[in-house]
């Protein structure tokens, strides 16, 4: 059966991300696995991401792509899951959601490629320091259960994976309230079938590689 829909991914990309999102939203969804090399700079999925990389959806005719739009959009197009909390109790579900879009994003990635800010420097970047924006993100997951309190959220599909990410691969410190927002994380349903089937797929191309 057709559905409303389609997902475009790689199992060893940010995919991860939206695919636990599609999880926790419990939607069907198409999808389209793309490899790096070819199909995601093939020009009909040019058409649909000009930046040739996933994650991506189109739903109803209209293209999401970012991990963390993903995450907030599907979040809207289907409140019947509850994963956004009301318009007036959105503070912490903004301000954490795309804190870890930028600032986390970039320092963790530049500390991943050795890229330290020059001393004197940090005013120049977005996320300052990666001590600073790593201790910051500690303060987001340490006042509660979840981000948004005891309301599980999209911010926290985005958020939980930068954390989860970092403390499997070792570019996020490893810190007790790091390991146990991760632990809570970990027995989610959703986050436990993304686990599962991109690993199926990761381990059906390692094989026929």
């Amino acid at each position: 059966m057709p559905t409303d829909i389609a997902f475009y991914t790689n199992p060893m990309s940010r995919g991860q991300i939206a695919r636990w999102m599609l999880e926790e939203v419990g939607q069907p969804y198409d999808m389209t696995i793309l490899d790096y090399d070819s199909t995601m700079n093939a020009a009909d999925y040019l058409a649909i991401n000009p930046m040739g990389k996933v994650p991506a959806i189109v739903h109803k005719g209209k293209v999401v792509t970012e991990a963390a739009a993903i995450c907030a959009y599907l979040a809207d197009a289907f409140p019947d899951a509850g994963l956004a909390p009301s318009v007036d109790q959105r503070a912490d579900y903004y301000r954490w959601l795309f804190f870890a879009a930028g600032p986390v994003e970039a320092a963790v990635s530049n500390k991943a490629l050795g890229l330290t800010v020059p001393e004197g420097r940090e005013r120049s970047m977005g996320y300052g320091s990666y001590d600073q924006t790593v201790t910051t993100l500690e303060k987001a997951v340490s006042g509660g259960q979840w981000i948004c309190g005891d309301q599980f959220t999209a911010a926290d599909v985005y958020v939980g994976s930068q954390v989860d990410w970092g403390l499997t691969f070792g570019t996020i410190d490893s810190r007790p309230a790091f390991e146990a927002y991760a632990a809570r994380l970990r027995e989610r349903p959703a986050y436990k079938r993304q686990k599962e089937l991109d690993g199926a797929l990761i381990a059906q191309m390692q094989k026929s590689s």
